[in-house]
């Protein structure tokens, strides 16, 4: 099956501001469009529907507003080491 890519008369590409370079096209799940001039690609879903989230894990998920415990550090000099 081949995707017939359509150019949409009199749009003005969001990117590079050229009109007429604009084209179209629609798979299964989504329609793209596409500036012939210069690359800029953009897509939706078909049934309206935002794309789904990001699941949220604890690498992404908000810090908590807990205050964070600070605790000195004493460095001592290693005695072994003399210097010359």
């Amino acid at each position: 099956m081949s995707v017939i890519k359509r150019f949409i008369a009199g749009a003005v590409c969001p990117r590079c501001a050229e009109l007429d370079t604009l084209r179209m096209y629609r798979d299964e799940e989504r329609e793209h469009r596409e500036c012939v001039r210069c690359d800029f690609t953009d897509s939706m879903r078909l049934d309206g529907e935002p794309d789904p989230r990001e699941l949220e894990t604890r690498v992404n998920k908000a810090p908590k507003s807990e205050p964070v415990q600070a605790q000195p550090i004493k460095f001592f000099p290693n005695p072994s080491s003399k210097k010359h």
